[in-house]
Order: structure tokens, then C-alpha cells, then sequence
């Protein structure tokens, strides 16, 4: 019954965790490039009281054992990279990236992040960056002052009109071999791990990599109907994980009042 009372506690503590990556899924239902994450949870260890297989005389074995397990752990929270819907905004500097791949940025401490948030800006120097003034680099060039149109192809070919006439330059992505592996740093960034591999640029619609998509931002893959089932089952779990607890309890003090 102990061994009840810490498995159910385990079980609610899992449940806690599930409801709170759901809850941080839902938050971010409308930011624009997010990628939901899904929460992994695995059995921890079982004492063994007999095993499967174990000779007990006669040239027979047992053909099950008795294993008693101990609970549930968290094992992983993994993004999900799927692409969200793609939304007009009629902004020139808004590229949305329909498909694999992600734009660079450089930080602060001039190392690279990476971002599907394609509401790009330029600073007071024709730089493009991004709404935290991250500088966006990729092929990308400085805007010349008397631009009067700026085209961004599917295929990341950018032509400025200018009073001067057309400046033409081509932007490229990156994707890594396990994009899940990156680690998120906030502010719709994120970071190379070991276990995402090394970024590998290539033009966007060449070789699997994503379109561009000129006046669009790409929106959340969160849905809200799917999380809000989540929500009931987290719920639910930790309902019944509080029950366990309960009954454990019960019988304890059952046994305790046994001589009464």
C-alpha cells in the first residue's frame, strides 16, 4: 500500500507536468511560427518477485513473472514541427516559409539563432531584423533608402525597386537533420544542440526545403480543440491518481485499527 500511496503520487505529479505543457501550448494558440510541444512520459522501475523463465524443477520453467512497478516519469518534451496556417497580411516584410526549413538570425553575443517567425523589419540602417531587432542573415542585404518596392520570390529571390533601378539578391534557409533537438530559448528562437545536428542551408523550394510566401505569416500549429481534449484526459489521470491515493490510504487505515 506504501508502494500505491508514491505510484499514485508519481502519477499526479506526470499529470501536473501534462497540464502544464498544455497549458503553455494554448498560451502561445496565436504566436506567430510556434511549434506545440508534446509531453513523452515512460514506466520507471518494477521490482521483480519472480522471473519470467525461472527453472523451478522438473525441467520446467515459469512461463510469466511477477513484476510490481513503481510509476510513470517524464521522459521527453518534444516540439512538433508541423507547418501552421498560413495567414494574409499584405505586409511586404511579413514571409511566412511554407514547409521545412528556418530563417538565421545573429544575437546579441553574435552567436546564430533560429526562427520560424517570418514578421521581419527593417532598422534605421536598411538592415532587415526581426521584431526584437535581431539581424536576419541568410543572403540577406541592406535595403537601400529610396526603395520603392521590394518582391520576394518563392524560390528567396529578392528584387528591390529603387529610383535607380533593380537590385536583385537571393536568400537562403537552414534545417537540421532532427530539428526537435533544438533547444528553445523563447522569444521564438531557437538554438543548435547536439542533438539537432548542424544547420544545413540551402534555397528555399530546392531539395525538400520550404516556399516563401511574400505577405503571409505563418500561425501556430496549436489546436485548440485537440488541446482541450488533452486538458480532460490530464484531468481525468490525475483524478483518478488522487483516487489511488485515497483507497491506499483507506486500507492503511484499515489495517492500522485491525486489533481495535
Amino acid at each position: 500500500m506504501i508502494r500505491a500511496l508514491y505510484s499514485s503520487a508519481s502519477g499526479m505529479h506526470a499529470q501536473q507536468l501534462n497540464l502544464d505543457n498544455t497549458a503553455n501550448n494554448l498560451s502561445n494558440v496565436n504566436t506567430t511560427g510556434f511549434k506545440k510541444s508534446k509531453i513523452e512520459f515512460q514506466d520507471l522501475i518494477y521490482q521483480d518477485s519472480r522471473n519470467a523463465g525461472a527453472d523451478v524443477g522438473g525441467g520446467n520453467t515459469l512461463p510469466t513473472g511477477i513484476q510490481i512497478g513503481h510509476g510513470v516519469q517524464l521522459a521527453a518534451t518534444s516540439k512538433v514541427f508541423t507547418t501552421g496556417e498560413m495567414t494574409a497580411t499584405r505586409e511586404r516584410w511579413d514571409v511566412a516559409i511554407n514547409g521545412d526549413g528556418f530563417l538565421e538570425i545573429q544575437l546579441p553575443n553574435g552567436t546564430s539563432a533560429f526562427t520560424r517567425d517570418g514578421a521581419l523589419k527593417i532598422d534605421q540602417n536598411g538592415q532587415v531584423t526581426t521584431s526584437q531587432g535581431h539581424l536576419v542573415l541568410g543572403g540577406f542585404q541592406p535595403i537601400p533608402a529610396n526603395a520603392t518596392n521590394v518582391s520576394i520570390g518563392d524560390n528567396g529571390t529578392v528584387t528591390i525597386t529603387t529610383t535607380d533601378g533593380n537590385e536583385v539578391f537571393n536568400i537562403n534557409l537552414v534545417r537540421f537533420q532532427n530539428p526537435s533537438g533544438l533547444r528553445n530559448i523563447g522569444g521564438n528562437l531557437f538554438v543548435e544542440s547536439p542533438a539537432s545536428g548542424v544547420p544545413e542551408p540551402g534555397e528555399p523550394g530546392q531539395d525538400g526545403f520550404g516556399r516563401l510566401l511574400q505577405g503571409y505569416l505563418e500561425m501556430s500549429n496549436v489546436k485548440v480543440v485537440d488541446e482541450m481534449v488533452n486538458l480532460i484526459v490530464a484531468q481525468r489521470a490525475y483524478e483518478v491518481n488522487a483516487k489511488s491515493i485515497q483507497a491506499a490510504d483507506e486500507m492503511m487505515s484499515l489495517a492500522n485499527n485491525v486489533k481495535r
